[in-house]
């Protein structure tokens, strides 16, 4: 599990490309300092694991699921990535529930600065802006996020000087793609209540209401 709190921006330094998969070796320094192979890492937003690891790199596998979900496939060689390694049960919890788990993606519409705050308008389908609710979290490329405008296949975000200095956003252009994960916790919510009655005054006769 993540927090969306990002460590460090790591750089891609090689791709190895096979049909509907890859594997990355990323440069970085933090996220290295206690590495072991198996280890979780969250790239842009999705849980990798570690199958090889230098001083310097570590190597993650893109299976064909992942490599078609979200945006890794379009990474090159010299590009920056969002990097935080799992949460440990004695951190902080300084963001929201992540799972590394990508719901898809969306695209960069308009960046605007606004005080001191860089607003990004993003557009994603109705399927995912179904779990964003005006002042609840979302994860944007790894990165914990309140969601501040919601429309039908959009929504619009607003990060601090800081957040947007030492992540990549920095670097994001209007119609490149990030990988969304939207609340787990919505998502949970749907799932169970999917499965009751619906709320009716019938219903609620019923029950004593």
């Amino acid at each position: 599990m993540f927090t969306g709190i990002i460590e460090e921006v790591g750089t891609v330094k090689k791709i190895t490309r096979q049909q509907h998969a890859l594997a990355l070796t990323i440069a970085a320094k933090k996220v290295l300092e206690d590495v072991q192979l198996g280890d979780s890492i969250a790239v842009n937003g999705v849980c990798l694991t570690v199958t090889d690891f230098t001083t310097t790199t570590f190597t993650a596998d893109v299976m064909p699921e992942t490599f078609q979900a979200t945006s890794l496939a379009k990474l090159a060689s010299g590009d920056g990535v969002n990097l935080e390694r799992a949460m440990l049960a004695t951190s902080r919890f300084g963001g929201h529930i992540v799972s590394g788990h990508v719901d898809g993606t969306a695209t960069i519409a308009k960046k605007r600065t606004v005080s001191n705050a860089v607003y990004i308008d993003l557009r994603l389908d109705a399927s995912l802006t179904r779990y964003c609710i005006k002042k609840g979290s979302i994860t944007i490329d790894g990165t914990s996020l309140t969601i501040f405008d919601v429309r039908e296949q959009g929504i619009t975000v607003s990060l601090i000087p800081h957040t947007y200095a030492e992540t990549i956003f920095s670097k994001k252009r209007k119609g490149e793609v990030v990988n969304i994960e939207t609340d787990v916790i919505a998502k949970y919510v749907e799932k169970l209540t999917a499965k009751q009655p619906p709320l009716t005054r019938d219903f609620l006769a019923q029950h004593g209401y």
